[in-house]
């Protein structure tokens, strides 16, 4: 878990085109499937030519690992905190935006694991951005439990980690409400709160 810090003075300025196409593509392989959607409807309500897309892509499969980046993107900035919490208070707050996100951004499953059913080949690309944000998502749950002190984190945060698989998939099959209340206790419990 990180602190907030000023944005650098010049940032690079971003393609509309490109942003619109991720944007657009994000929704849709979120909603619908990866495979399901193809690239001429993400051109169409991205309102992009297929010449701008390939400026800015090789292909679909690049397409896939931005939507995949992005998310990544939005999921780390959950563990981007102001202050200087606890240990403790940074778990909890680990835990409640990830009870927070079941209902207001993933509800149809983690993107992740959605990804991971569509593109079995675990030497992908797309297989090896999903290994690298579990891989950050695991060691950054068990940091902080180890800054908390608490027994074999390792083995704490790998229980955590899936736990949100389970909540995430179970608020799009079991309601929001159900999952969340199960996985707070549940990830409580299991982080020793």
């Amino acid at each position: 878990m990180s602190t907030t810090s000023a944005p650098p003075a010049s940032a690079p300025k971003v393609s509309e085109a490109r942003e619109r196409l991720v944007r657009v593509a994000s929704e849709l392989f979120y909603r619908e499937g990866i495979h399901s959607v193809g690239m001429d409807r993400i051109l169409a309500e991205a309102s992009v030519t297929r010449a701008t897309m390939y400026r800015h892509f090789s292909g679909k499969e690049a397409l896939v690992a931005a939507y995949l980046e992005r998310e990544d993107a939005v999921i780390r900035g959950y563990f981007t905190v102001e202050g200087d919490p606890s240990p403790a208070d940074l778990i909890t707050l680990a835990i409640e935006g990830i009870a927070d996100d079941i209902g207001r951004y993933h509800t149809r499953g983690c993107p992740f694991i959605n990804a991971a059913a569509e593109y079995p080949d675990a030497s992908s690309e797309v297989r090896m951005i999903i290994a690298r944000h579990r891989e950050w998502f695991h060691a950054t749950l068990r940091d902080a439990l180890e800054a908390a002190k608490v027994p074999d984190a390792d083995a704490v945060a790998g229980s955590l980690v899936m736990l949100r698989d389970a909540a995430l998939v179970g608020g799009y099959l079991d309601g929001v409400e159900v999952a969340r209340r199960v996985y707070v206790a549940t990830a409580r419990s299991v982080a020793g709160l």
